[in-house]
This record gives C-alpha cells, sequence and structure tokens, in this order.
C-alpha cells in the first residue's frame, strides 16, 4: 500500500482563496492537515513556503509547497485524478472557456475595503457572471454542469465576500432581480456538501473585516 501524503494547508477560514482551495480538497475527498493562519503575525512556517507573496493559502505536499489558489487547485485537480470528480473539465473547449471565466473573477477580485469603493463595477460584474452562467451551464444546475467545478468554486468562495458586504453596507449584489440565474445557482452552491463544510458563519467573516478595518485605521494614524 502506498503510504499516505503529508498534506499540508495554510490557510485563514475567512479568505475566499482558501476556501476555493478546501472545496478542492473536499471535492476529492483528500485528507489534509489545516493549520490557521494569523495574518497580523504570520509564522515562520508561512514565510517559509510563500517567500515571494507571503500569503495563504500555501498547500504543502510531501514537504514542497505550491502557493496561488488557481495553481493549488489545479495542482490538486491533477496529482489526484482518479480521486473524486474532475474540477477543471476534461473537453479542451469547456476547459478554456473555464479558465477564462476563472481568471475574470480573480481579476475582480479586491479586498473588502477595495469592494466598498467599487460598487457599480462589482454590479457590472454580477452582470457578466449571469451571462457567463447562461453560457456555461447549458441549462443545467452549475457552471460546470449537473455537479460543481472548478468555475462554481472560483464563484462561489467570493459569496461570503458579497455577503460581509451585504451585512455591513446593505448592499445587494446577486439578487434575483438583477441576476435571476446567478442568484439560483448560489442558492444551490451555498447548499453544497463542499460549501457546508467549508465556508465560516458571516458572523465570522464580519468580526474579521472590522478588525481589518481597525487595523489599517491604526496603521493610517501614525
Amino acid at each position: 500500500m502506498a503510504a499516505k501524503p503529508d498534506l499540508k494547508l495554510l490557510g485563514m477560514s475567512v479568505s475566499p482563496f482558501v476556501i476555493r482551495v478546501r472545496m478542492a480538497l473536499h471535492m476529492k475527498g483528500v485528507s489534509h492537515e489545516y493549520i490557521e493562519q494569523d495574518l497580523f503575525n504570520k509564522s515562520e512556517l508561512l514565510l517559509e513556503s510563500s517567500p515571494v507573496e507571503k500569503k495563504v493559502p500555501v498547500l504543502i505536499h510531501d514537504g514542497k509547497p505550491v502557493c496561488d489558489s488557481p495553481a493549488i487547485v489545479q495542482y490538486i485537480d491533477e496529482v489526484w485524478a482518479a480521486t473524486g470528480p474532475p474540477i477543471l473539465p476534461a473537453d479542451p473547449y469547456e476547459r478554456a472557456v473555464a479558465r477564462f471565466w476563472t481568471a475574470y473573477v480573480d481579476d475582480k477580485a479586491a479586498t473588502e475595503e477595495e469592494r466598498t469603493q467599487q460598487i457599480n463595477e462589482m454590479f457590472a460584474v454580477m452582470g457578466q457572471l449571469e451571462e457567463a452562467f447562461a453560457q456555461c451551464s447549458n441549462g443545467k444546475a452549475f457552471f460546470a454542469g449537473d455537479s460543481i467545478g472548478n468555475l462554481d468554486i472560483a464563484v462561489g468562495c467570493n459569496l461570503l465576500l458579497l455577503e460581509v458586504l451585504r451585512s455591513m453596507y446593505g448592499v445587494e449584489f446577486v439578487d434575483t432581480g438583477r441576476t435571476p440565474l446567478l442568484a439560483a445557482w448560489a442558492k444551490r452552491f451555498g447548499e453544497t456538501d463542499a460549501a457546508r463544510e467549508v465556508v465560516p458563519d458571516v458572523h465570522v467573516a464580519v468580526e474579521y473585516a472590522k478588525k481589518r478595518q481597525a487595523y489599517w485605521a491604526a496603521a493610517a494614524a501614525t
């Protein structure tokens, strides 16, 4: 029997990028050790494992670190190809489309502070994702079809931050009026095992957002 791999994930529970990787690991059913990080006081392990960006997530597989959430998700999909459902589509065209929209989502992702300054742009992004869902889903439940895939977790990992903004500022980015397809998808996505197991309560994320605001306000005042 092959030896069980030494697999660790350095993360922060409310980070959408960490949520994405944890969803990918859950989809594949891969056992791993999750190590929560304090980004206000970064650990030596994080600094050693991610010396360039010094950010989470970092996947450490048999002592070798893999950084950046899209790269980690692809790595998980390839290394554990025989385990669980595929994350990226097998068809080259569908794979390219999924990668395009994933890159689009990542490009539009921002910190909670930046998002509050880009309300109109965020509504435009939601409109684009509404069209992307219609194109990619082919009338099925998820971007990837009958079950979640790479684009689902790329978009879905950001739903928590959108809920934080709704809770803190009363702005509803995904609703049945503007984006009915996306709103229905978000409800279905939130009911998946991956989302239920990985995504923390919105109140936890709100408290962290407030902590970040206080931290940056104090830093600006010095």
